[in-house]
């Protein structure tokens, strides 16, 4: 699956940490069949450490889960990454895991909110899109905290 080297996994005694730099679509989506090939096999692939032990999943998902993970939903409907957003994340967290941002913060819109994983611009001029991910498997998501409350 991993051919072009986009993935990283760590592997401790109790735990797993892997890091994905997701291909993206390209322009009006010309690699969308190859993306949804390697979503499926990315989703069962976290899905399969995490039937081992806990899995923590960070890394660029290259797509907005949510229309309130960009900071203009509006100008950018027609754009693949938002074409596609529910394709990637929605399999991931289907599969038993937590988006930690969303589980802490609930759906506020992450530019207004100036939160982790944006573009830096972002905090700035209120632009860009939320593509970055920490995601943790569902069962320990209780355990996720906010350190600055």
């Amino acid at each position: 699956m991993d051919s072009e080297g986009r993935i990283i996994t760590l592997e401790f005694d109790d735990f797993y940490i892997t890091q994905v730099y997701t291909p993206n679509a390209g322009d009006a989506l010309k690699r969308l069949e190859e993306r949804q090939i390697w979503d499926e096999c990315y989703a069962e692939y976290i899905k399969e450490l995490d039937f081992n032990k806990t899995v923590f999943v960070t890394g660029d998902f290259n797509v907005a889960h949510k229309e309130i993970d960009l900071a203009n939903p509006k100008g950018n409907r027609r754009s693949a990454g938002l074409q596609m957003r529910n394709v990637k994340a929605s399999q991931l967290l289907d599969k038993g895991f937590t988006d930690t941002f969303r589980h802490i913060h609930g759906d506020i819109p992450v530019c207004i909110h100036g939160g982790h994983s944006v573009q830096n611009e972002c905090k700035i001029n209120n632009s860009g899109w939320r593509i970055d991910y920490w995601l943790v498997s569902s069962r320990i998501a209780e355990k996720v905290i906010n350190r600055n409350d």
